[in-house]
């Protein structure tokens, strides 16, 4: 069994849990528990939605910097792809992702935030990419996740400076996506999360691989992405479902069975 994080499910959706004190720190065997419990949630069929979260206090501080700090170039570099692996494989869930933010996001701790579709934060909580202050950069996604959403230009002050970004502000800027009381955190996240547990499955994973497929092409190649997509779901049950349950009763009252 996983040490340091765990995967728990519950109506639908399973919550990725960190849990190594007293930050979450992000060493190798967190990368690689974090990969293991990112493949089980993608392939269990009881997984329709899934939440990462750090727990009461604090989401994850980033890298173990005492485990990182006398490295050698090959080891480092073994560690990097390592990590950014891991939390590739987050991203690459074929199901809606939401992180749950406590505390404060920083470093890894802000690029496993980013692997989310949505973040949810306390309005006491701190972000940033603070590398820069050790003389390195963000190395798991944070140049490239980071910039995709919010912008080059709002990306590069983060980083450059390194400086912590309050909720407030990172909401403005679009790093958070809603800002509530810091008790009210897991509660939001699991709403957010539970509106997907008998959803079209299959429909919302052509969609999050669509959407994200796309970021990385032209304009002409996404569209071609998305017509592939949106054809193949008439291969599904759900699409026949809920096309008749409009037909006949309306929008919004069909059912799914995610296959």
């Amino acid at each position: 069994m996983a040490e340091f994080v765990s995967l728990e499910v519950e109506g639908g959706v399973g919550t990725i849990r960190l849990d190594r004190p007293p930050v979450n720190a992000l060493n190798n065997q967190v990368q690689a528990e974090l990969a293991e419990a990112a493949r089980e949630a993608s392939d269990r069929d009881d997984v329709r939605a899934v939440i990462l979260y750090g727990g009461e206090k604090t989401f994850a501080g980033g890298a173990d910097i005492k485990e990182m700090a006398d490295r050698t170039y090959p080891e480092i570099a073994k560690f990097g792809a390592e990590l950014t692996a891991s939390l590739t494989r987050i991203a690459n869930i074929p199901k809606p992702v939401v992180a749950a933010i406590t505390g404060y996001a920083l470093g890894g701790g802000l690029e496993l935030a980013l692997t989310a579709d949505w973040r949810v934060a306390g309005d006491n909580v701190k972000v940033g990419q603070p590398e820069i202050q050790l003389g390195i950069i963000p190395g798991a996604g944070g140049t490239q996740r980071l910039s995709r959403l919010i912008g080059p230009s709002k990306a590069k002050d983060l980083i450059f400076t390194g400086r912590f970004v309050k909720a407030e502000e990172a909401l403005k800027l679009g790093i958070l996506d809603e800002v509530v009381a810091p008790d009210d955190v897991y509660a939001a996240a699991r709403k957010w999360a539970a509106q997907f547990a008998n959803g079209p499955a299959v429909a919302l994973r052509a969609a999050k691989t669509a959407i994200d497929s796309g970021l990385d092409v032209d304009l002409d190649t996404g569209l071609k992405i998305e017509t592939q997509l949106f054809t193949a779901l008439w291969a599904t049950e759900d699409q026949a479902n809920g096309m008749k349950s409009f037909i006949e009763n309306g929008p919004g009252k069909a059912t799914f069975e995610g296959k």
